[in-house]
């Protein structure tokens, strides 16, 4: 669970030079201090911000960290990704951000110093929220609010709950525990390595060193009867590289954290202490966290700080739009199974042992993947050049002959281009001329079977609205050298409309110069005339499918429950008239009579999912809100709902289509997100109406999403696809789902009626 990433923390404007760092020093032994470039570079930044008292709506938010974004890249990606969820606050941020650096300056006295600093440097200016990164930063918090910030709610993320011990939160606090399960990393470990035997532990002796080890040595104590557990965490880095060059075979090894040795070196654990320890071991790698994946380590259970990074955005962003710190929940943060590809090649390790829904990382495409357009351009160039040297041989001794074979051929070609319902034409850029051969008749009403004309003569046949895109798509393929694909409509000299898409290629001179463009085009006309009947077909569909949830839902409502409450009546009537001597049969009927009530309720609830009497009668604000409501109490969830600029009247098929893409949405979530928490809006934008609903989940990746998960999205596709709307999907691994919804006002089926 070591806090570093890779990458580099950039802000907004402003990136640290990657030749600044740490370096060593001697002074009777070595130790690491950060460069003091950049703390003198932040306060200058800073100064400029806190120069004059904040204007109306402007926010401060301070953060403080138990290590700095260059020794700690993960506090650094935790800092970015609070950094990037405060941008979403309707107010101007005065971002503070100051560290303990608790790993290079450990001695109580210089955190009692840093400390004192921080206090008299806020003295005069008060923050609306604090985040505290991490345990040191808890505690200083906790030991300091009080006096020096009273009433100013502080948000904790970075540390494990078993790290802070019993340090009591007042209602002041809140905010998100780090959870690590290195049970769960051992336990896909043995997975993939069935005949383990050894597990090798290795860790430093800092002080966060110590915590990770006696976190993990609680949660594998199970195992210890099973297998052959070694610690090797009182170690000089040295000393601990060639013992892990030497393990037994069999053997997996546990990477914990290393920030300092027993030399007392101190290290940045995942680019410095995790590599090695990668590259020394003579056995696979298993890890605690994300950023300590990608340099020779396998994976694991891992957490995500970037994820407690917006979860505690999210917390700190409530706070600031005025609710308590004692209504916001804490919360423990998702862990997910990665896994770096790499490694388990190197390793052997099968991929089909994963656990279900495991990101593998840094897969790299095969050979014929990588190479496959050259593979085949190779073998096309080579039966080029046999042709070429055919056809020269040929042409020596029976010229004649080839080229009445040429011109037959050319001929052939040229029916089958107009059979086939093409268009070919070859551009002389220098003269202009341009000349069309094909099915020119079925496509521009043109009767002759070539046709020589200027490229502008085709400009002015595309549809004034298509024009400009495809112009950019030649333009931009003339600049590149790329190809270039437009779809458009054209205008025959008939007056008829074709649909087309066009393709094409710039070959250019010596001089870099183009001098000749070759393109083809196909004519897609009934193509886009069944896509628009599949789409008039699953409007169709889904007006009856909602049609026949009305009737089944007033059936359940109107029949069955009204006919399950006579019931309820008639055994209560029927308990009461029981004298007390049939004391066994009154409490059987009381427990049918609350089972029937139950079951009406539960109808109830069924004939609201299926038609929402509310959507109905009060229209798509209200009938959002009332189902947001009913799904958060039944489901334990938290939902923000927020709506702005809806008129009032929308049309009762809009209204219905965003009302079904909430309900699905909220069920993903549910089912698959693994958050307890998801965000709502609903916006109207001039002609337009937008949903947007988004969660901080597990999160996907949207190019290999899950088959369980296909249906739902492609009923919310179909759905606004009817209406003339956009959907789209944005989703990541550890980072949440966003799902964006925009249908017209006037949906296209009002349009065409």
């Amino acid at each position: 669970m070591a806090s570093i990433e890779r990458s580099v923390l950039r802000w907004p404007q402003l990136q640290w030079p990657a030749s600044e760092g740490i370096r060593r020093t001697r002074q009777g032994r070595k130790t690491r201090k950060v460069n003091a470039f950049l703390p003198v570079l932040l306060a200058l930044l800073l100064s400029q911000t806190m120069a004059a008292a904040p204007a109306a709506g402007v926010r401060r938010v301070l953060v403080f960290n138990d290590l700095g974004s260059i020794s700690s890249p993960g506090f650094a990606a935790i800092d970015q990704a609070i950094f990037i969820g405060l941008q979403q606050a309707p107010y101007r941020i005065e971002f503070y951000n100051e560290n303990l650096e608790t790993t290079l300056f450990s001695n109580r006295d210089s955190q009692r110093e840093f400390k004192d600093w921080y206090l008299r440097k806020y003295r005069d200016r008060k923050p609306d929220v604090i985040i505290a990164v991490g345990q040191d930063s808890l505690k200083f918090m906790v030991e300091s609010r009080a006096t020096a910030f009273p009433n100013v709610p502080i948000i904790f993320c970075g540390s494990t709950q078993e790290m802070v011990g019993d340090m009591k939160l007042d209602s002041n606090f809140t905010g998100v525990w780090a959870v690590a399960q290195p049970e769960e990393t051992l336990k896909v470990a043995l997975q993939l390595q069935p005949d383990t035997k050894h597990v090798v532990v290795v860790g430093g002796v800092g002080a966060f060193d110590r915590d990770m080890e006696s976190i993990v040595k609680k949660s594998l104590q199970s195992y210890e009867s099973k297998l052959d557990f070694k610690y090797l965490t009182d170690l000089d880095m040295p000393s601990l590289l060639e013992q892990l060059k030497r393990l037994p075979s069999h053997t997996i090894v546990l990477h914990t954290s290393i920030m300092e040795d027993a030399a007392g070196e101190h290290f940045i654990d995942a680019s410095q202490s995790a590599p090695l320890v990668a590259s020394a071991a003579n056995a696979p790698v298993f890890v605690l966290d994300d950023v300590n994946l990608g340099n020779g380590t396998v994976g694991g259970y891992l957490l995500s700080w970037v994820a407690t990074g917006h979860i505690a955005a999210g917390m700190a962003l409530r706070v600031l739009n005025g609710e308590k710190p004692e209504n916001i929940p804490v919360v423990k943060s998702a862990n997910s199974y990665l896994f770096d590809w790499r490694a388990l090649r190197r390793w052997r390790l099968k991929e089909s042992d994963l656990p279900a829904g495991t990101v593998l990382l840094y897969k790299q495409p095969g050979v014929w993947e990588l190479y496959k357009r050259y593979i085949l351009g190779g073998i096309l160039l080579i039966l080029l050049e046999a042709l070429l040297i055919v056809g020269l041989l040929w042409q020596r001794s029976t010229r004649r002959k080839v080229e009445a074979e040429l011109a037959i051929s050319y001929d052939r070609l040229r029916m089958a281009v107009e059979a086939g319902r093409f268009v070919g034409w070859d551009l002389d850029v220098k003269s202009g001329n341009n000349r069309w051969f094909g099915d020119l008749e079925g496509m521009f009403g043109i009767p002759s079977g070539t046709h020589v004309a200027q490229i502008g003569d085709f400009s002015s046949r595309v549809h004034p609205e298509d024009r400009d895109l495809v112009l950019r798509a030649i333009a931009n393929a003339r600049q590149t050298g790329q190809p270039y694909v437009a779809e458009c409509r054209l205008q025959g000299d008939d007056g008829g409309l074709k649909w087309i898409i066009a393709r094409g290629k710039f070959y250019y001179a010596s001089n870099g110069a183009p001098e000749r463009m070759l393109g083809l085009a196909v004519d897609v006309t009934e193509r886009k005339m069944a896509e628009e009947a599949l789409s008039k077909l699953s409007g169709r569909l889904i007006d009856a499918q909602e049609q026949e949830r009305k009737r089944i839902a007033r059936e359940i409502h109107d029949d069955y429950n009204q006919r399950l409450a006579l019931l309820a009546f008639e055994l209560e009537s029927i308990e009461e008239g029981i004298d007390d001597s049939s004391s066994g049969t009154a409490p059987k009927l009381r427990k049918a009579w609350n089972t029937i009530s139950e079951l009406g309720a539960d109808l109830h609830s069924l004939s609201h999912r299926l038609h929402s009497s509310t959507l109905e009668s009060l229209g798509l604000v209200a009938g959002v809100r009332v189902f947001v409501e009913e799904f958060a109490v039944q489901q334990q969830i938290q939902i923000d709902f927020t709506h702005a600029n809806i008129p009032p009247g929308v049309a009762e098929d809009v209204a219905l289509c965003l009302f079904r893409v909430v309900q699905e949405s909220l069920r993903n979530i549910k089912r698959h997100s693994g958050t307890d928490r998801a965000e709502i809006r609903l916006e109207g934008s001039g002609e337009n109406l937008h949903l947007t609903v988004i969660d901080r989940g597990r999160g996907f990746d949207v190019n290999h999403s899950p088959p369980r998960a296909g249906i739902g999205i492609r009923s919310m596709h179909e759905r606004l696809r009817s209406l003339g709307g956009q959907f789209t999907i944005t989703s990541r691994p550890s980072e949440g789902t966003r799902i964006d919804a925009s249908v017209p006002l006037k949906s296209s089926r009002q349009s065409a009626a």
